[in-house]
């Protein structure tokens, strides 16, 4: 029966809905990384000749790293927690139409917070590592 089921038009036109919709998420998210690694980066290109300055006065590669992740978790954790009360506000809205999943799922929630926040890790860190690589001669000539 189940067989028979899964190949009905309702049960197809749902399924295509969902692999659209899953699409357009991952669109979102590569539109996330993208948007969030030109703001770092354009930051940092900017700060060349501060960072410069801080590894001539000792600064390790790993104040550099921690400088450049945190101005972009400063940058994530906003967005994330709109996004997780726009997302809670969504599924309440449409919460009689769900089947099989509550409102206020967790495990959902979690993922969906998750996600972006390592794609915000993973779009900050080159231009980490190029500011930690800055040569500070060069950042100091540079003007």
């Amino acid at each position: 029966m189940s067989a028979t089921i899964d190949v009905t038009r309702t049960a197809l036109l749902h399924r295509f809905a969902a692999w659209l919709v899953g699409g357009f998420a991952a669109i979102a998210l590569v539109l996330c990384v993208v948007g969030l690694y030109g703001v770092v980066a354009y930051s940092v290109s900017q700060r060349t000749r501060e960072i410069g300055v801080r590894m001539a006065l000792g600064a390790q590669r790993s104040s550099v790293y921690k400088l450049v992740m945190r101005e972009a978790g400063r940058l994530t954790a906003p967005g994330l927690a709109f996004g997780l009360v726009c997302s809670l506000g969504a599924s309440i809205s449409i919460r009689k139409i769900l089947f099989g999943v509550q409102a206020w799922d967790a495990i959902t929630l979690a993922c969906v917070a998750v996600s972006p926040g390592l794609a915000s890790l993973v779009a900050s860190f080159l231009p980490a590592h190029h500011a930690a690589s800055v040569n500070p001669v060069d950042a100091l000539r540079s003007e």
